[in-house]
């Protein structure tokens, strides 16, 4: 089984795949960001996200992908955006036949580094360890990314799936 874990955003979108270990948080197969030009009006940015994710998804086929809930207190006009491309992703991942789960940023640091409180270099020095990489993946959004697909890994959702 391999899962896809994505960090949605308009302007990067971080993605990973990650292949599950018997023991530990399995193996980063490959990870890296899609970037979308910033005066390019807000359809063509949905089109590439689309275009790049479902190229990514034909070339990996993944079985799951695991995307972090949108979680924002304060901007508005961004949560609006990135909602749109959260849906953009859950669509391709639909068209690809790929189950989609959602974590809570809650549970996402839970299960990366065992306190849902945890900062954002906390995270990312736990994915590094946790997938001994060699270096604290950039940018941030990929590190995010490796975090989703690592939750799903230790989820229970994960464990009855393959039972």
């Amino acid at each position: 089984m391999l899962i896809m874990g994505v960090d949605p955003g308009i302007a990067i979108t971080g993605y990973s795949f990650v292949l599950p270990g018997r023991q530990g948080s399995g193996k980063a197969i490959a990870q890296g960001c899609i970037r979308t030009p910033a005066n390019t009006p807000l359809s063509e940015r949905l089109l590439m996200l689309h275009t790049d994710l479902a190229s990514l998804m034909q070339e990996y086929q993944p079985n799951v992908l695991a995307i972090e809930q949108l979680f924002f207190n304060r901007n508005t006009t961004t949560a609006f955006t990135v909602a749109q491309a959260r849906g953009v992703i859950i669509l391709t991942a639909a068209q690809h036949g790929a189950q989609v789960v959602e974590y809570t940023p809650l549970q996402v640091k839970q299960a990366v580094v065992g306190y849902g409180r945890a900062e954002k270099h906390q995270v990312q020095h736990m994915v590094k360890a946790l997938l001994n990489l060699p270096s604290i993946p950039k940018p941030d959004d990929v590190a995010d990314a490796l975090a989703v697909a690592i939750c799903h890994v230790h989820s229970s959702q994960y464990r009855n799936l393959n039972r």
